[in-house]
């Protein structure tokens, strides 16, 4: 009897291509092999970081840096250690395009030492070029010049003692972040300043995991991080990188898990800060010619048929996981990987999921990547951000997949977009809601999220401003009723609450979106004279007791609680009830509650009557329209609902005042 592959047995649609999962697989099982026999395991293979760039030789006395740089003709290590002469100390080459040099302790025990600033000189067929070493962990910019430089880091071991990950049992609730802009000064945040100011309030909110972006050093601040430069450097914008360990251990102790935001997509095309035409070539890391370009983001693309880049890329997750404590890692640009077309062709038809444009070798790097985090720490988080819905992405690799954990919703916030920039609130269809929010695989987990910093950005719009636009500068006082901020903080509360309970299977928010942060991100830049004024997150807005604010805060505090207490996101889906095109109202139930939505811009109705799972009594839960929230307060929270029977019929229902723009959440309580 023919053998149905794992995949294919939850998933039937895939049955044509099963000779394809099977393949995909083969080319993981024979990378894998290759990498064991030449390497040990998967986990040397992933430790070259303690193999190139500086690392102590305890046998020798001494310290020996590395480097891979095959079509380089000569090499010499330079710096504060020798007076900046640039050849006076040269690298040996092996077989295999590896540099090497050695310096004695004896010799450079006074020199060679922590905080001193170092370059390679690496003298190829056309150029002599000073370059910083691509597994070099400390880089720092000159304030004057803007020049950057490697340093050397060898401080005392960090304390991780009792550190413990907190990766959380059940579902993931993420506050994306972004240290530099975390501040409310005008300037660049650190990682200090965000464990001291920061941290306390995302655990006050209830998030139990933070996703850090722009960790990877990277030129260019306004990149938000996405064109790294050096994949083995936190930045030091933001402070060392025992600032950053410092931050990891906090939100440890304090149950927050840390994801990073990790970029193995692509890599910055500047020579003198990055990798690209290291050793004089453009096809060191990277394919050479136009396939190495990415043609929308201005950058190089490696070549993940190459065994030193993929140990490249895997020694940089090794590294993370093993020097810094990182929980996990959000993939970025996965869905641009894993084809040639980078994810702009229409995926139309199943086979071009395989055939259409496939990069074969990207995939087997994911494979590898996947199965490396769990090996490294079973409970890791891997997210993947693709768009395209390549099968299998989040299912183990043994079965056919590609291993993630879990996939972005990227749809949702494309949806809530169109909607609000399109449609009037009166157009709205509720089955569309209905339908967007579950329209996904049961075995694929997905992040739901209906804006992240993508939506923040200049030339863009976050819901908040979307919804108040410049009514919110002259509006957000308490004492201010004003239509338009009405409007928009009674949807804005149920958009956020209808795309969690919803979407997916975790929750994700970029930091300051809780509160309708007023202001899009618009990073320092000629246009705006240099300014950090937009490239900060105004906090005191929603601790100031005179705004309103404070009333989005209070309610993602609500809602986030009510999510992790009543298990929310651990259902895959809601069972609707009602759906009342009429009246724009949706009535679900999930996880033992009662979700009535009510969209519509001014049907509010008395007696409103829908069915219930059981009978019973009855209590809210959560009412947006509560004054705490900046509602209106037209429903009394105290009231016991009772259910009713329908004997015609022989089911059971409650009757509400059914209040217009507003949610409310129902939790039996006895019967």
């Amino acid at each position: 009897m023919k053998k149905i592959p794992p995949l294919v047995q939850i998933d039937p649609w895939l049955e044509p291509n099963a000779a394809d999962l099977h393949q995909r697989t083969e080319r993981f099982l024979h990378r894998l092999k290759t990498i064991e026999s030449d390497f040990g395991s998967l986990g040397e293979f992933a430790n070259a970081w303690q193999y190139y760039g500086i690392n102590y030789d305890h046998d020798r006395k001494g310290w020996v840096y590395r480097e891979w740089a095959p079509a380089a003709r000569e090499l010499y290590l330079f710096g504060d250690f020798n007076g900046w002469r640039r050849f006076s100390h040269p690298m040996s080459r092996n077989d295999y395009g590896v540099w090497e040099i050695f310096l004695d302790e004896r010799t450079y025990a006074n020199t060679f030492v922590h905080g001193s600033l170092i370059k390679v000189l690496v003298v190829s067929e056309d150029h002599i070029r000073e370059r910083i070493p691509a597994y070099i962990r400390r880089v720092v910019q000159n304030d004057e010049s803007k020049d950057f430089t490697a340093q050397v880091w060898l401080p005392r071991a960090f304390d991780w003692q009792g550190d413990v990950t907190p990766l959380p049992s059940g579902p993931l609730f993420i506050y994306e972040s972004h240290v530099g802009m975390a501040t409310e000064e005008e300037g660049v945040g650190t990682y200090l300043e965000f464990t001291e100011t920061v941290l306390p309030r995302i655990k006050a909110l209830g998030y139990n995991a933070i996703q850090l972006m722009a960790i990877q050093e990277h030129p260019y601040y306004g990149s938000f991080g996405y064109h790294v430069s050096s994949f083995f450097a936190p930045s030091s914008r933001f402070g060392t990188p025992e600032d950053l360990k410092t931050l990891i251990r906090a939100a440890h102790r304090e149950g927050i898990a840390v994801i990073m935001d990790l970029v193995h997509s692509h890599t910055v095309k500047n020579i003198l800060e990055g990798i690209n035409e290291f050793d004089g070539t453009d096809y060191q890391y990277f394919h050479p010619g136009p396939r190495g370009e990415h043609p929308d983001w201005d950058s190089k693309l490696f070549d993940y048929g190459k065994t030193e880049v993929i140990r490249f890329l895997l020694s940089n997750i090794s590294y993370w996981m093993k020097e810094f404590h990182f929980d996990g890692f959000r993939f970025d640009g996965v869905g641009s990987m894993m084809y040639y077309h980078h994810g702009n062709s229409a995926m139309d038809d199943r086979n071009k999921f395989f055939t259409d444009g496939v990069e074969y070798d990207a995939i087997t790097y994911l494979q590898l990547a996947n199965t490396l985090v769990h090996s490294v720490n079973p409970d890791a988080i891997t997210i993947a951000e693709d768009v395209t819905g390549m099968p299998g992405l989040c299912y183990p690799v043994e079965g056919d997949g590609i291993g993630f954990d879990y996939r972005l919703g990227m749809g949702l916030p494309d949806f809530w977009i169109r909607m609000l920039k399109d449609l009037q609130d009166e157009q709205w269809n509720i089955h569309e809601l209905w339908q967007v929010m579950n329209d996904r695989l049961p075995y694929v987990k997905t992040v739901a999220y209906c804006e992240s910093h993508d939506q923040a950005l200049v030339g863009d719009k976050t819901i908040a401003f979307r919804l108040m636009d410049k009514e919110m500068y002259d509006h957000m006082q308490v004492n201010d009723r004003n239509i338009i901020i009405d409007r928009g903080l009674a949807l804005h509360k149920m958009i956020r609450l209808f795309t969690l309970s919803l979407g997916g299977q975790a929750w994700l928010n970029f930091m300051g979106n809780e509160f309708g942060h007023p202001e899009w991100i618009d990073f320092p830049r000629e246009g705006n004279n240099w300014s950090y004024y937009y490239a900060r997150r105004q906090w005191s807005l929603a601790d100031n007791p005179r705004l309103k604010y404070q009333y989005l805060l209070r309610f993602e505090q609500e809602m986030i609680s009510l999510a992790s207490g009543y298990h929310l996101l651990s259902e895959d889906f809601g069972v609707q009830l009602n759906m009342d095109e009429e009246n724009k109202t949706i009535v679900f139930t999930k996880s033992g509650l009662v979700f009535v939505f009510n969209f519509h811009p001014t049907n509010a109705i008395p007696n409103y009557r829908f069915l219930v799972p059981e009978p019973g009594t009855y209590l809210l839960s959560l009412n947006s329209d509560s004054a705490w929230f900046g509602g209106h307060h037209r429903i009394d929270e105290n009231l016991e609902y009772f259910s009713q029977v329908d004997e015609k019929n022989n089911t059971h229902y409650l009757s509400i005042y059914n209040t217009n723009r507003t949610v409310q959440v129902f939790r039996k309580v006895s019967g």
